[in-house]
């Protein structure tokens, strides 16, 4: 399912999804914080959450600590993230021009010390160069998840999805649910989400609800780059991980190393 998002988000919470706790939807809350120049937000959820700037300027603060965040574009820039476990107290603070932020949150029993993600802290990986004529070449940032937060119950992460080019590909599936949120550079651009084969067009504020078991490639239109924000709950009795990728067999010998496709591979050759 594609929640297409038409017009601009209202100042403060834009609650989009709210499923933690629901074991038929996405397991997760996901909302945008708008907040202007000088305003301030805070909360002491009973869940984990963790708190992604997008762009713009704000000041975090929890436990007596405060940092700064400044984030000129989602596009060339990683984010800075808080991440608190359930009843911290967390305030933020927009600075000048005011702040966009991501809002991701689930139930989580366990109780651990609050982490800043600062952008030294994103890890960064280039997947599909070199491969398939650069067709499905694209930027994953990771910030966390199963491996370098194992006190955590969700996953977060951005891609870089390079203008005409696939992402979350070669089509695979996990049996973990999963949300995406976009954003286009130009902003009248728009990509495509394919879930399992059925097409929607996504555009700039629009978020994809991936259920379990979906296969979810995407692509971006030509001239356009997509930004999207990925958000996956772990299960009780399965975390997920960078390898939890299960790959459709009539598309995994696109994986094989030295892959030849059309024109280098001709009509009829027999792999």
């Amino acid at each position: 399912m594609v929640l297409q998002q038409k017009e601009p988000f209202n100042n403060g919470m834009n609650m989009i999804v709210g499923d933690a706790g629901n074991v038929k939807g996405m397991l997760l809350d996901f909302g945008i914080l708008i907040l202007a120049e000088n305003e301030t937000w805070a909360d002491s959820s009973d869940k984990e959450r963790a708190i992604l700037l997008i762009g713009g300027n704000v000041s975090f603060r929890w436990d007596g600590l405060e940092r700064q965040a400044t984030r000129r574009s989602c596009f060339d820039e990683n984010p800075e993230v808080l991440h608190v476990p359930a009843g911290k107290h967390v305030e933020l603070c927009a600075g000048a021009g005011g702040a966009e932020l991501c809002y991701e949150a689930c139930f989580n029993r366990r109780d651990f010390q609050a982490v800043y993600w600062s952008k030294g802290d994103v890890r960064n990986d280039v997947f599909g160069a070199g491969s398939l004529n650069e067709t499905s070449i694209r930027t994953v940032r990771t910030v966390f998840d199963g491996e370098n937060a194992e006190f955590s119950d969700m996953v977060l992460g951005e891609v870089i999805n390079h203008p005409g080019k696939w992402s979350s590909y070669p089509p695979h599936d996990h049996p973990h649910p999963e949300i995406y949120h976009y954003r286009m550079f130009p902003q009248q651009g728009f990509g495509v989400s394919f879930l399992d084969y059925e097409a929607v067009t996504v555009r700039d504020r629009s978020t994809s609800l991936i259920s379990p078991g979906k296969t979810h490639s995407q692509v971006a239109a030509a001239g356009y780059v997509m930004y999207y924000i990925w958000m996956i709950s772990h299960l009780p009795d399965n975390r997920w991980l960078p390898s939890t990728r299960y790959f459709r067999e009539e598309h995994e010998w696109l994986l094989e190393k030295d892959v030849r496709i059309w024109p280098e591979r001709s009509y009829g050759e027999v792999r």
